[in-house]
């Protein structure tokens, strides 16, 4: 069966309902003043680790002195024999189903146990943040910045979204009409995807020209957004630095860079964010040595390894990522395993320390916030069992986090939220008409984005959606596809029923769907949930007709090696309507008036 982008992997973006702003739970003052007393302060800053009492008040950081005395009045936190740093950062993670947890809740629970306060979510799209950060006010989360995505037609990251999810671009007056597009969102930063090399796994998806790439970093800065970017090439690497990219989302690791290239990059003051965790070859456990794909995962790492230590010693600031939510890169944990690596990588303890909490602020721009522990700064602290300065391993052994100065975990923290015991948000109610494509604005009767729902790859289906007057009054959604030369070439377009298909919605209180559709041939009406996608086949026919499909006609639809779960309807985000033809033909149907009944 052809899957539509969707179940592809749109079905990893939806279902995902992640995420995230900062969390109002966790953003919460602090119930009065707290003193944290007799615990060892990594402070982040670069000084020796020292015995001092920190005291807290409405969520910041108050002071930091010697000695273990607290103010009179003040919650004291017994923290003898801990080591107090700054809440860690992970630059670099894809909130996704697909990942490790595979629910939002979850997700949020794990980085909170890790003690990583802040991370960067580079999966969502645009129309998502908003109900994305109003679900964040019922967590206990990490802070989350919001990256949206640009990449070029038949890039990395635009091979299986469309550009309601990656906008694509290829010439700097497209750039900077990407970054307009963009401001009513309010992104938190830019994800560029500038390079499509493939690991020499894969034929190489296309990369940006330095033109466009300049554009791109120059528009975002006038609007106050960073720009990270997919580069994984040494050369790729420093068109980059000289394109004003903030930092690299990925360590290059083709080759090993040279000492003068690490310096180039140096002196653009061009950061780089390793994600050593996702290429760890030995992450999945025991390999066979003479596997060549193995061997060959050797060899790229060890590039990066090398990469790393010359970069850090030419003076480019080195973050932490991790490129959690990918295969066997599991969230939270993995930003612990992160600085692990780059110890193995060359830098002490200390140093991988100091890049998770005030190198990676600073990154974001964010250290005038927190990373550090110093009078001022927000309150995101994490108590560790031991001395990970000197053993970098200790990094597992939190004790208690703190973020915006409330306890979230360890003793003394209260339970977790029932949201955060949950797997997404509550269902809600959607009225009947779901889109007559009416509304001037372009938007569905829903007030949703309609997305273009095609198949993914790099060689794409070609398809267009429109507005169009009907003969009879009134107005129809029209797609119209040139079909990829490939199997199960698919075209088709899905209705959000919430913005962003965040919120799920309970539909059992209506029997089907009703719609109009003009077009002959074969189709498919698929309902797409957070757990699943159920379809049923429709008939077209060169002029208008009417359609009703039961929900008792649909049936689920396998998602890769998973079966598909029987229908419920109590967690629906999408209709979506498509259909398959041969290579290389077209497709052309009209659709109007689609609504429960």
């Amino acid at each position: 069966m052809t899957l539509s982008t969707f179940s592809r992997a749109g079905f990893v973006l939806l279902a995902s309902g992640a995420l995230l702003g900062a969390s109002q739970l966790a953003a919460a003052p602090g119930d009065g003043t707290i003193a944290i007393v007799g615990a060892t302060v990594f402070d982040g800053t670069g000084a020796v680790p020292h015995v001092a009492t920190v005291v807290i008040r409405d969520g910041r950081i108050v002071s930091v002195k010697p000695g273990t005395g607290a103010p009179g009045g003040a919650r004291v936190i017994d923290a003898r024999g801990k080591a107090l740093l700054p809440g860690f950062f992970d630059l670099h993670t894809h909130w996704t189903p697909a990942g490790e947890p595979s629910t939002t809740p979850q997700i949020a629970t794990d980085y909170v146990k890790s003690g990583v306060t802040t991370i960067n979510d580079f999966h969502e799209q645009p129309e998502s943040y908003a109900p994305r950060r109003e679900w964040l006010k019922t967590l206990v989360s990490p802070h989350v910045n919001f990256a949206a995505r640009i990449s070029t037609p038949g890039g990395h990251g635009a091979d299986w979204g469309d550009q309601a999810t990656t906008i694509w671009i290829n010439t700097p007056t497209a750039a900077r009409a990407a970054i307009e597009t963009l401001k009513p969102y309010k992104p938190d930063l830019i994800k560029a995807f500038t390079d499509g090399w493939r690991y020499g796994t894969a034929p190489d998806n296309t990369s940006m020209d330095g033109w466009t790439l300049n554009a791109l970093t120059d528009a975002a800065h006038k609007a106050g957004w960073k720009v990270l970017t997919h580069t994984v090439t040494v050369d790729r690497g420093l068109v980059a630095a000289r394109s004003g990219v903030d930092s690299l989302a990925h360590d290059p690791q083709d080759r090993d860079m040279t000492a003068d290239e690490a310096k180039a990059i140096a002196a653009t003051k061009m950061a780089v964010v390793p994600t050593l965790a996702v290429y760890d070859p030995d992450k999945n456990g025991p390999a066979r040595p003479d596997d060549p794909r193995y061997r060959q995962s050797l060899a790229k790492f060890s590039h990066a390894l090398h990469n790393v230590k010359v970069l850090f010693d030419a003076g480019v600031p080195i973050g932490v990522g991790t490129d959690a939510g990918m295969p066997a890169t599991p969230h939270g944990s993995s930003t612990l395993r992160e600085m692990e690596l780059l110890v193995r990588a060359g830098l002490t303890p200390a140093q991988a320390l100091i890049a998770a909490t005030q190198t990676s602020a600073k990154i974001m721009a964010q250290d005038g916030d927190r990373g550090t522990i110093v009078p001022g700064k927000r309150a995101d602290l994490v108590l560790i069992d031991g001395k990970p300065w000197e053993r970098i391993s200790d990094v597992y052994k939190v004790s208690r986090v703190m973020i915006d100065g409330r306890l979230v975990f360890g003793p003394g923290a209260p339970a977790l939220p029932a949201a955060n015991r949950a797997t997404h948000m509550p269902a809600t109610n959607v009225p009947a008409l779901v889109d007559d494509f009416e509304k001037p604005d372009g938007r569905s009767a829903l007030d949703t984005l309609r997305l273009e729902t095609g198949d993914g790859g790099m060689d794409r289906s070609l398809e267009i959606t429109q507005i169009v007057p009907r003969a009879d009054g009134g107005h129809a959604l029209q797609l119209a596809a040139r079909m990829a030369v490939k199997d199960g070439a698919y075209a088709g377009f899905a209705v959000p029923l919430t913005r962003g298909s965040v919120q799920p919605v309970d539909v059992r209180r209506y029997t089907g769907v009703r719609f109009d559709i003009k077009g002959p041939g074969d189709f498919a009406l698929r309902l797409n949930g957070l757990e699943g996608s159920w379809s049923a086949p429709v008939k077209g026919a060169v002029g208008w007709t009417s359609i009703e499909v039961p929900f008792s006609a649909l049936q689920p639809v396998k998602m890769g090696n998973r079966a598909g779960r029987p229908w419920s309807g109590d967690d629906i985000v999408q209709i979506e309507l498509g259909g398959t033809r041969p290579s290389g033909q077209t497709m052309t149907f009209a659709i109007d008036n689609i609504r429960f009944y």
